[in-house]
């Protein structure tokens, strides 16, 4: 489960840096075709949304992540959580994340992203 949870963190990371280590192709290939998401904020998102918005960033976001757990939900399925601190100029805001990560015939693919924010 070790090299599980490091394989996951590794991937979830270049989420973290779109547009420098992660391309708009790579996005793709990372998102399952069913990937959806609740950000921060309570929003909805499709994939769709996702990748477009990533792939224009440019330069890695200030965020720093810790506390990685990884739970088993089947020999093909695994939720990752994590704390994120993301910097801005007004502070830092901090979320708790939820990954549910899907082993596919392309590999590990993020099937469903929940981030819940913790209140300053």
């Amino acid at each position: 489960m070790t090299d599980l949870l490091q394989h996951l963190r590794t991937l979830e990371a270049e989420l973290h840096h779109p547009g420098v280590a992660c391309s708009g192709e790579r996005l793709a290939q990372l998102l399952h075709p069913q990937f959806h998401e609740v950000g921060r904020s309570g929003r909805r998102y499709d994939r769709d949304t996702v990748i477009a918005h990533l792939a224009q960033a440019r330069g890695p976001t200030a965020l720093a992540a810790q506390d990685y757990v990884l739970q088993a939900l089947g020999p093909d399925c695994a939720l990752l959580c994590y704390q994120s601190l993301h910097r801005e100029g007004d502070g830092t805001q901090t979320a708790l994340r939820a990954s549910i990560w899907r082993r596919t015939p392309q590999g590990w693919q993020l099937f469903y992203h929940q981030g819940t924010a913790v209140p300053r």
